[in-house]
């Protein structure tokens, strides 16, 4: 898959950046992510907007993780 080809290439390092600042975004008052895991506790994400929220916030984070595995499964067994 081109997509998944694409990934392969992706530096681990701009991953990890984008993860950590997609994640920690906005900080002030506090970061997005907390914010939903809070809310989902509580059983109070609900509303279709702060699901996206949630799944654009994680995207880089999910990425990352992919790419990470990825790269695992294609390393030749030493």
């Amino acid at each position: 898959m081109k997509i998944l080809n694409r990934l392969d290439k992706a530096p681990i390092l701009g991953l990890v950046a984008a993860a950590l600042l997609f994640g920690l975004a906005p900080f002030q008052p506090q970061p997005h992510l907390v914010e939903k895991a809070h809310m989902l506790l509580a059983g109070e994400l609900t509303r279709i907007l702060d699901i996206f929220d949630v799944i654009f916030h994680l995207s880089p984070t999910i990425l990352l993780v992919i790419r990470l595995l990825r790269q695992l499964r294609q390393r030749p067994d030493a």
